[in-house]
């Protein structure tokens, strides 16, 4: 019973930091916009034929941060369906996978996230590694880019 708990407080921290680091991605992108959004306002009136195509490529920037900021939302939206408080049996969403290579949390793509001096690898459902994986257990075995992974624990 007492690895199942630090499992699930691994799970939850690994859960935690992938909303810290995703909010302050959002954020990022949010202030990103609002300064494009400042400077095509602010060149706004001053001779206009010049600062149009300025003011032009201000929202065009804004756009691309707005379009960002929503891909940021929706897969803000994924990590809140996964639930710490359960474990997974076997390799599925929200699932943390160690293997003799790499440990795992499925769920959005973030890149390394590092916890007590053990590296995570935040990865999403849709990457051709978790397609992969999907499904095993303890004990199995999977093979990705000419590697062999040997999953010890899915929780």
């Amino acid at each position: 019973m007492e690895m199942l708990t630090q499992d699930l407080e691994t799970k939850k921290r690994l859960l935690q930091e992938s909303t810290k680091i995703l909010n302050a991605q959002i954020k990022a992108a949010k202030d990103a916009m609002d300064e494009a959004q400042e400077s095509a306002n602010e060149h706004q009136g001053a001779m206009e034929d010049k600062f149009e195509s300025f003011r032009e490529n201000c929202q065009i920037q804004r756009d691309m941060y707005a379009r960002q900021l929503d891909e940021l939302i929706r897969t803000q939206s994924i990590l809140r369906n996964i639930n710490a408080t359960k474990t997974n049996k076997e390799v599925s969403m929200g699932a943390v996978v160690q293997t003799e290579l790499q440990n795992y949390f499925i769920g959005v793509s973030l890149g390394e996230i590092k916890l007590d001096g053990d590296s995570y690898f935040a990865i999403s459902g849709m990457s051709p590694l978790y397609k992969v994986m999907a499904g095993r257990t303890a004990g199995e075995e999977f093979t990705f880019r000419d590697k062999t992974y040997k999953i010890l624990q899915v929780f």
